[in-house]
């Protein structure tokens, strides 16, 4: 009998190599080889059959000219929001990747969804959960959808073979790393496992055009679990991102073949499951924040979404002797940034204070339009003085003190005009070509943070 062979292979690109090294020679990075045991080749029977559509052909080459280049139809999944990360549907033959931390709600988005599918023929693939456990969930969010059906399986081939007999529209695995193959001689959610099975259900859903959607999970630094190939492999790879004490859930697509990675979902958090966040913006504002410091508002743009969202800060004296720095929803490196900014050009002292930053609503906000809002907020707790409820702004603040000009500003004022507010800072340049009678909002343009001050506090 054979004895096993380790194996040491890379988690984040799947390099192989015989022997442990410290730095992987393909990607570059430390410390990402893990060791597994790869049993004996097995006999080519069996080998994983993966089943293919007779209609189209697994390989064969065919003349660029004579491709159809017409668009397939998506499926229409029944929530705008995921729609709208998707690109505006999930496209036939896709392979779908879903993760997030453990109780943020993936299998009730994924079952939540299912179950709105009517008319469509679905098979919902469990490795964690009992058939009992499912119903009752589904009980919980939705009326019943006579063409879902359950699956409690973790056996690849036997997945197969009821897909095969099935012949479902959609797939859904929940979730990969429970998933194992023959084949593969380790435990279910190793590398090799994930690997391959990943590559199997990507064979099937390409050449029998069955749209197939993966649930992951993500290891404790934040990313998928499993090898980084896997991310390569699947069409699209969507992050559903929120915190467990907060109400609201952002679905951010990371990677999509078929649409734009800029857009987001945002989910409310019920009993009844996840609810739509149709208008954003009047759920992450509050009502209370009259006289209150350190408090702005800002219009930042999230895909082709103009959102208004709350900046808090809080700037105090530092208790010890190294100042502290502590941002949520915010990049910290940029929050440096911009308090060097506030003592070299505005000449306000802030290095021996705590400075905290905090986005209302569990938010994480990649715009740089949000600089504006940020050092009002600080300058405002750092003075104690408040910013007047109904203005808000929208601008990137630079190195040298300038205000740098934001895309999308007719969206940016048209939001805030929206939701009442009276004035709108914005940067000079983005002035050109603007009409301000034509906006019941006043438009202040501004560029410098010194004028942005002196219009705020006088």
């Amino acid at each position: 009998m054979a004895k096993d062979k380790t194996v040491y292979v890379c988690e984040y690109c799947g390099q192989e190599s015989v022997k442990w090294m410290g730095k992987c020679p393909a990607c570059g990075r430390w410390d990402t080889m893990k060791e597994f045991k790869v049993a004996p080749s097995k006999p080519s029977s069996k080998s994983l059959n993966i089943p293919s559509s007779s209609s189209e052909k697994a390989a064969g080459r065919i003349p660029l000219h004579q491709i159809d280049s017409t668009s397939e139809p998506r499926m229409n999944m029944g929530d705008e929001e995921l729609n709208r990360v998707l690109g505006g549907g999930l496209v036939p033959g896709s392979l779908v990747l879903l993760g997030g931390e453990p109780g943020i709600g993936k299998s009730t988005l994924s079952l939540q969804t299912v179950l709105k599918l009517q008319g469509k023929r679905i098979l919902y693939v469990s490795g964690e959960e009992s058939a009992r456990q499912i119903k009752l969930r589904a009980d919980r969010l939705g009326p019943a959808n006579e063409g879902l059906f359950v699956l409690c399986e973790t056996s690849l081939e036997q997945i197969f073979l009821h897909i095969e007999e099935m012949k479902p529209d959609l797939v859904v695995i929940d979730s990969i790393q429970t998933v194992q193959t023959e084949t593969v001689e380790s435990s279910a959610g190793s590398l090799a496992q994930i690997r391959e099975c990943a590559a199997a259900l990507l064979r099937y859903a390409k050449t029998g055009g069955v749209s197939i959607l993966l649930i992951g999970h993500i290891n404790k630094e934040g990313a998928l679990a499993g090898p980084k190939v896997l991310e390569h492999i699947v069409d699209v790879v969507l992050q559903f991102e929120g915190d467990q004490h907060h109400l609201y859930r952002i679905l951010r697509s990371i990677k999509n073949r078929f649409g734009s990675t800029s857009e987001i979902g945002i989910y409310e958090m019920r009993h009844d499951g996840l609810r739509q966040v149709s208008n954003p913006s009047e759920l992450l504002l509050t009502d209370n924040r009259e006289g209150l410091s350190g408090v702005a508002i800002s219009c930042s743009i999230e895909g082709v979404r103009p959102i208004l969202i709350e900046t808090q800060a809080l700037v105090s004296t530092a208790a010890y002797g190294t100042a502290q720095r502590s941002t949520t929803g915010f990049d910290g490196r940029r929050l440096n940034m911009l308090l060097a900014v506030l003592e070299k050009r505005v000449g306000f002292k802030l290095a021996q204070k705590d400075v905290f930053l905090n986005i209302a609503g569990g938010l994480r906000v990649t715009d740089p339009a949000i600089d504006l809002s940020v050092v009002a907020a600080v300058l405002s707790s750092n003075g104690d003085m408040p910013i007047e409820g109904d203005v808000c702004m929208a601008g990137e603040v630079g190195l040298s003190g300038e205000i740098r000009p934001v895309s999308r500003i007719e969206q940016r004022i048209t939001e805030a005009q929206k939701l009442g507010f009276k004035r709108i800072l914005i940067p000079s340049h983005n002035m050109n070509g603007l009409n301000p009678k034509g906006y019941k909002i006043e438009l202040v343009p501004v560029r410098r943070v010194v004028e942005t001050v002196r219009e705020l506090f006088g």
